[in-house]
Protein backbone atom coordinates (compact mmCIF):
# COMPACT_ATOMS: atom_id res chain seq x y z
CA UNK A 1 0.00 0.00 0.00
CA UNK A 2 1.14 3.38 -0.28
CA UNK A 3 1.78 5.32 2.91
CA UNK A 4 2.29 8.42 2.40
CA UNK A 5 3.77 9.07 6.29
CA UNK A 6 5.99 5.89 5.51
CA UNK A 7 7.14 7.35 1.85
CA UNK A 8 7.47 10.88 3.44
CA UNK A 9 9.70 9.49 6.77
CA UNK A 10 11.85 7.26 4.16
CA UNK A 11 12.76 10.18 1.89
CA UNK A 12 13.94 12.23 4.92
CA UNK A 13 15.28 9.86 7.09
CA UNK A 14 19.07 10.63 7.49
CA UNK A 15 22.07 7.83 5.93
CA UNK A 16 23.55 7.34 9.28
CA UNK A 17 20.04 7.06 11.62
CA UNK A 18 19.56 3.87 12.49
CA UNK A 19 15.74 2.48 13.14
CA UNK A 20 14.68 0.16 16.13
CA UNK A 21 14.43 -3.12 15.37
CA UNK A 22 10.56 -4.39 15.78
CA UNK A 23 9.74 -5.91 19.00
CA UNK A 24 8.11 -9.09 19.65
CA UNK A 25 6.81 -10.75 22.72
CA UNK A 26 6.60 -14.44 22.75
CA UNK A 27 6.89 -17.40 25.14
CA UNK A 28 9.98 -19.50 25.33
CA UNK A 29 10.76 -22.80 27.20
CA UNK A 30 12.99 -22.71 29.98
CA UNK A 31 15.41 -24.86 28.61
CA UNK A 32 15.89 -22.36 25.83
CA UNK A 33 15.82 -19.32 28.15
CA UNK A 34 18.45 -20.94 30.71
CA UNK A 35 20.61 -21.31 27.28
CA UNK A 36 20.06 -17.83 26.09
CA UNK A 37 21.01 -16.63 30.27
CA UNK A 38 24.61 -18.71 30.61
CA UNK A 39 25.58 -17.71 27.03
CA UNK A 40 24.47 -13.74 27.48
CA UNK A 41 24.14 -12.81 31.78
CA UNK A 42 26.67 -10.96 32.94
CA UNK A 43 27.19 -12.12 36.09
CA UNK A 44 24.44 -14.91 37.13
CA UNK A 45 23.87 -18.81 36.05
CA UNK A 46 20.36 -19.49 35.09
CA UNK A 47 18.05 -20.41 37.69
CA UNK A 48 16.76 -23.63 38.91
CA UNK A 49 13.07 -23.49 38.01
CA UNK A 50 10.43 -21.01 36.37
CA UNK A 51 7.07 -20.30 36.70
CA UNK A 52 7.06 -19.43 32.85
CA UNK A 53 9.42 -17.17 30.99
CA UNK A 54 8.96 -14.99 27.59
CA UNK A 55 11.19 -13.98 25.02
CA UNK A 56 11.38 -10.64 23.06
CA UNK A 57 12.55 -11.09 19.39
CA UNK A 58 13.92 -8.45 17.39
CA UNK A 59 13.42 -8.43 13.63
CA UNK A 60 12.72 -12.33 13.85
CA UNK A 61 16.10 -12.84 16.41
CA UNK A 62 15.62 -13.85 19.90
CA UNK A 63 17.32 -10.89 21.28
CA UNK A 64 16.23 -11.43 25.12
CA UNK A 65 14.56 -13.23 28.17
CA UNK A 66 12.82 -13.16 31.23
CA UNK A 67 12.46 -16.17 33.41
CA UNK A 68 9.75 -15.65 36.22
CA UNK A 69 9.26 -17.86 38.99
CA UNK A 70 8.59 -17.96 43.30
CA UNK A 71 9.89 -15.35 45.01
CA UNK A 72 13.98 -16.37 46.26
CA UNK A 73 13.39 -15.03 50.01
CA UNK A 74 11.07 -17.22 51.31
CA UNK A 75 9.15 -14.96 53.66
CA UNK A 76 8.26 -12.79 50.49
CA UNK A 77 6.68 -16.10 48.92
CA UNK A 78 2.93 -15.13 49.65
CA UNK A 79 1.31 -17.39 46.84
CA UNK A 80 0.33 -14.42 44.97
CA UNK A 81 4.02 -13.01 44.18
CA UNK A 82 6.12 -13.96 40.80
CA UNK A 83 9.95 -13.02 41.46
CA UNK A 84 11.43 -12.18 37.96
CA UNK A 85 14.67 -14.12 38.40
CA UNK A 86 17.02 -13.53 35.61
CA UNK A 87 16.17 -11.15 32.49
CA UNK A 88 19.08 -10.97 30.60
CA UNK A 89 19.23 -9.32 26.71
CA UNK A 90 21.95 -9.21 24.15
CA UNK A 91 21.68 -5.34 24.26
CA UNK A 92 19.30 -4.68 21.79
CA UNK A 93 17.73 -1.41 22.71
CA UNK A 94 14.38 -1.44 24.71
CA UNK A 95 14.54 -5.19 25.03
CA UNK A 96 14.69 -5.22 28.66
CA UNK A 97 12.09 -2.71 29.04
CA UNK A 98 9.85 -5.15 26.69
CA UNK A 99 10.43 -7.79 28.99
CA UNK A 100 9.67 -6.40 32.48
CA UNK A 101 6.13 -4.94 30.83
CA UNK A 102 5.47 -8.81 29.29
CA UNK A 103 6.53 -10.63 32.86
CA UNK A 104 4.15 -8.39 34.52
CA UNK A 105 0.92 -8.60 32.20
CA UNK A 106 1.33 -12.40 31.89
CA UNK A 107 2.23 -12.55 35.92
CA UNK A 108 -0.88 -10.57 36.42
CA UNK A 109 -2.93 -12.05 34.20
CA UNK A 110 -2.05 -15.43 35.92
CA UNK A 111 -3.54 -13.85 39.18
CA UNK A 112 -0.67 -12.84 41.37
CA UNK A 113 -1.01 -9.69 42.81
CA UNK A 114 2.45 -8.61 42.87
CA UNK A 115 5.68 -8.83 40.66
CA UNK A 116 8.85 -7.79 42.16
CA UNK A 117 12.71 -8.19 40.77
CA UNK A 118 16.25 -7.21 42.24
CA UNK A 119 18.79 -5.15 39.95
CA UNK A 120 22.69 -4.25 41.44
CA UNK A 121 22.55 -0.90 43.85
CA UNK A 122 25.25 0.07 40.77
CA UNK A 123 22.86 -0.40 38.11
CA UNK A 124 19.95 2.58 37.06
CA UNK A 125 17.28 0.30 36.80
CA UNK A 126 16.17 2.49 33.63
CA UNK A 127 14.36 -0.47 31.61
CA UNK A 128 11.80 -0.76 35.21
CA UNK A 129 11.29 2.33 35.73
CA UNK A 130 10.61 2.74 31.96
CA UNK A 131 8.25 -0.54 32.23
CA UNK A 132 6.58 1.40 35.04
CA UNK A 133 8.16 -0.37 37.64
CA UNK A 134 8.99 0.99 41.12
CA UNK A 135 11.83 1.10 43.52
CA UNK A 136 10.51 0.18 47.12
CA UNK A 137 13.94 -1.12 48.98
CA UNK A 138 17.30 -1.55 49.04
CA UNK A 139 18.60 -5.06 50.21
CA UNK A 140 22.14 -5.28 52.59
CA UNK A 141 24.79 -6.60 50.54
CA UNK A 142 24.79 -10.34 52.41
CA UNK A 143 25.11 -13.95 51.30
CA UNK A 144 23.13 -16.57 51.56
CA UNK A 145 25.76 -19.22 53.63
CA UNK A 146 24.92 -19.18 56.94
CA UNK A 147 26.65 -21.12 60.06
CA UNK A 148 23.58 -23.67 59.61
CA UNK A 149 23.35 -24.43 56.31
CA UNK A 150 26.78 -23.48 54.00
CA UNK A 151 26.33 -22.44 50.21
CA UNK A 152 28.91 -21.64 47.71
CA UNK A 153 27.87 -18.03 46.26
CA UNK A 154 28.33 -17.76 42.91
CA UNK A 155 27.18 -14.14 42.42
CA UNK A 156 28.11 -11.09 43.42
CA UNK A 157 27.35 -10.13 46.94
CA UNK A 158 26.89 -6.58 46.72
CA UNK A 159 23.49 -4.01 47.95
CA UNK A 160 20.54 -5.01 46.00
CA UNK A 161 17.27 -2.82 44.72
CA UNK A 162 13.87 -4.62 44.91
CA UNK A 163 11.59 -3.47 42.39
CA UNK A 164 7.80 -4.33 42.37
CA UNK A 165 4.73 -3.27 40.32
CA UNK A 166 1.35 -4.56 41.78
CA UNK A 167 -2.31 -4.55 40.89
CA UNK A 168 -4.46 -3.41 43.66
CA UNK A 169 -8.18 -4.97 43.98
CA UNK A 170 -8.30 -6.42 40.81
CA UNK A 171 -8.03 -2.72 38.56
CA UNK A 172 -5.75 -1.45 36.41
CA UNK A 173 -1.66 -2.76 37.17
CA UNK A 174 0.34 0.48 38.69
CA UNK A 175 4.09 0.97 41.20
Amino acid sequence: MNDPAKQFADRHRLPTQETAPRLEIRPIGFRDACAFVAAHHRHHRPPQGHKFSVAVFADSKLAGVAIIGRPVARRLDDGLTAEVTRLCTDGTKNAASKLYGAARRVAMAMGYRRVITYTLASEPGTSLFAAGWGAVRTTAAQSWSRPSRRRDDKHPITEKVRWEATCEGGGACST
